[in-house]
């Protein structure tokens, strides 16, 4: 039975990590893997930069080799197989949640997302390599000058400025013959992801989501479940906190104006709603998190 690796047993895989906080997981100088000598599931997303050396590996099956400079995306769901890696081997390894991970696709980039996915190594040309040493080195110099330090977010900023300076250029590399072929269950997919990454999302019922696409609550959990291994409720529910976060710390609306914009038909329900999912009330949740600090 093949082994599933979570996001929180990172930590454990490569005790040389730089930082995590839950979210984002950041390590460097990795020379080698010692922990993982099969085949293994990893349930996140991950993005891999070669400094040195060269290594082989499957992805799914399908064989891959990530040399000196190149760069490769392991999509959530992923079977990873590691296999020979030369003696002068080094890469960066970046790994995210899923959570993180669907809440910074938006529109512009599920198209580079989606060639990735068959896609996974990037052949970055000079330019492209300069700027992925830059966003390495603001990392390493934030994580390692903690007086410097502004909160967990900026970490999330560098992350998501590299995802869409990374998937921006993607289609640089990929056959124009490719780029625009999208089964039919992608383009579903790609419509409801959109959906939830327009910013503004308040609805919370299946139903409602698989009306506007014209299919059935069923199909359309089914679609979610092979193309993010989440059902399409987990999503929904995922964006809904997400923006209720945005709202609890970056706004000035009041507890009671938050949960008539989420459309949430009383206070109390609001209330249960956010401690379910944040594990706290709303007005603690801002407290603890530093809100009007």
């Amino acid at each position: 039975m093949i082994e599933e690796i979570n996001f929180g047993d990172l930590r454990n895989i490569y005790n040389n990590f730089q930082y995590t906080d839950g979210e984002i997981y950041f390590a460097d100088n990795i020379t080698s893997f010692p922990t993982l000598t099969k085949a293994f599931k990893v349930n996140f997303f991950a993005f891999g930069f070669c400094l040195n050396g060269e290594i082989q590996l499957h992805l799914n099956g399908n064989e891959h080799t990530l040399k000196r400079f190149d760069g490769i995306f392991v999509d959530a769901r992923t079977v990873v197989d590691l296999g020979h890696y030369t003696p002068e081997f080094r890469c960066i390894i970046l790994g995210f949640s899923t959570g993180l991970g669907f809440n910074l696709i938006n529109k512009s980039l599920f198209e580079a997302a989606m060639q990735i996915r068959s896609n996974p190594v990037i052949h970055f040309n000079p330019e492209e390599v300069e700027l992925m040493l830059h966003y390495y080195g603001l990392a390493k110099f934030k994580i390692e000058h903690t007086n410097l330090n502004f909160g967990r977010e900026t970490m999330g900023y560098i992350v998501q400025a590299l995802l869409y300076d990374l998937l921006s250029n993607v289609s640089q590399h990929i056959e124009n013959e490719k780029s625009n072929i999208l089964r039919q269950g992608d383009k579903l997919f790609r419509r409801f992801v959109i959906m939830l990454a327009d910013g503004k999302v308040r609805q919370r019922s299946v139903q409602n989501y698989a009306a506007e696409l014209c299919v059935t609550p069923k199909y359309l959990t089914s679609i979610c479940r092979a193309h993010a291994g989440r059902t399409a409720g987990e999503l929904i529910a995922q964006s809904v906190v997400n923006r209720i976060k945005q709202l609890l710390l970056y706004s000035d609306l009041s507890i009671k104006e938050i949960a008539a914009e989420m459309e949430f038909d009383n206070l109390s329900f609001f209330g249960k709603y956010v401690k379910k999912h944040l594990g706290h009330s709303p007005n603690t949740f801002r407290h603890i998190n530093g809100y009007g600090k």
